[in-house]
């Protein structure tokens, strides 16, 4: 059975322990992630989290931010800059799956850890896995396989479905294909795209039962509002990244009754959770996300493993990495041998909250222990 390391134990770990206090003391942190642009609350959440982690450990870790504006060559600039210029010992961040395509694989080759806290690319997952990779949210398929599972499991025949046309969005048709099979209609729309007029009349003028979408950020927003415009009157389903918070209070009333699929919920009963949230509201005046809670996820995990080694002892520090002695807020976390997390996906519905603004409820269990789909492509 795993011993679990709160975050709030890592101060007496590193005052305690002659081989923790360097590696926290030493350590440098590089954060590149989405803090401008369309997307920006993506990153400000896995940044707010990240950072109320690193608060409450006390530790002496130092962490570099940058923003890279949601633009590849941007971010492999900054990755670069970190690596040669500020000399950090590891790299986290990225929100969007073509800078992680663009940045990650090069990293990882030359020898620094990358810690995903949320882009999972399936390459990454399969063929291009790599020691020094450790995806903390999921990969990329994966909420969206569980919710081709909940939807052929509930009776529909025939949903029309619709993504971003990059790694990510085709990662995420191709997962939902994969648990439920044939559907009615596919598209894949421009990323950063705000005008669905012509996906949505396509949808009206098919004979789909339902709608599954994958719109993340400010895509999602767009295609809500316009969709509750147009009066489809088909029932809608999505990933948790189509429905977080920041997009309910955006899109309002319209999504309510929307079931959605994610590896967290805020209203999760365990000690970790409760606590994180609790934590999280206090000090940024807002809900988590689950981008929020990767941050911090990937955050605890980091100090797990600072705690046993330094990153210089690259073979020490990964075994820590991998051993994943951490309280996750959302629960046991385990990596697969591709580094990549086998967890339940829930199910969640979007409800009417006290005070009358919709807000997602835990609905229950979609998949229990997911694995990815790529895992035995990986040779590491």
């Amino acid at each position: 059975m795993k011993k679990f390391v709160s975050a709030g134990a890592f101060a007496l770990m590193a005052a305690t322990s002659m081989t923790a206090l360097p590696a926290f003391a030493e350590t440098k942190v590089g954060m590149i992630t989405t803090l401008s642009g369309g997307g920006s609350h993506l990153g400000i959440d896995v940044r707010d989290g990240f950072m109320l982690a690193i608060e409450q450990s006390k530790s002496d870790v130092e962490v570099i931010i940058r923003d890279d504006a949601r633009k590849p060559e941007l971010a492999k600039s900054l990755a670069n800059e970190m690596l040669q210029k500020e000399k950090v010992d590891i790299l986290t961040g990225i929100i969007w799956s073509n800078l992680a395509m663009a940045v990650i694989p090069e990293v990882v080759r030359g020898g620094t850890v990358y810690l995903s806290p949320n882009a999972g690319p399936s390459a990454l997952a399969g063929k291009l896995c790599n020691e020094n990779y450790f995806n903390v949210a999921w990969q990329n398929n994966n909420l969206h396989e569980a919710m081709g599972a909940y939807m052929k499991k509930e009776g529909l025949k025939a949903p029309f479905i619709v993504a971003p046309n990059y790694p990510a969005g085709v990662d995420a048709l191709t997962g939902f294909k994969s648990y439920f099979g044939e559907v009615e209609g596919e598209l894949f729309t421009k990323l950063g795209q705000t005008d669905y007029a012509a996906e949505i009349a396509q949808i009206k003028a098919s004979k789909a039962d339902s709608v599954f979408f994958f719109l993340p950020g400010g895509m999602g927003i767009s295609f809500m509002k316009q969709y509750g415009g147009a009066e489809v009157g088909l029932p809608v389903f999505g990933p948790a990244f189509s429905f977080d918070e920041v997009i309910l209070g955006a899109v309002g009333d319209a999504a309510i009754g929307v079931k959605n699929t994610s590896q967290w919920a805020y209203d999760m009963d365990n000690a970790a959770n409760v606590a994180f949230v609790k934590s999280f509201k206090e000090k940024y005046g807002r809900t988590p996300t689950l981008y929020a809670s990767q941050g911090f996820d990937t955050a605890n995990l980091m100090l797990s493993a600072l705690a046993k080694a330094a990153p210089s002892d690259a073979e020490a520090f990964r075994a820590a990495m991998k051993a994943a002695e951490f309280e996750s807020v959302r629960g046991a976390f385990k990596f697969g041998s591709n580094n990549h997390p086998i967890q339940n996906i829930y199910i969640r519905e979007v409800v009417a909250g006290a005070d009358g603004k919709p807000t997602n409820k835990l609905a229950g269990i979609a998949i229990e222990n997911l694995q990815d789909a790529y895992v035995s492509e990986c040779k590491m």
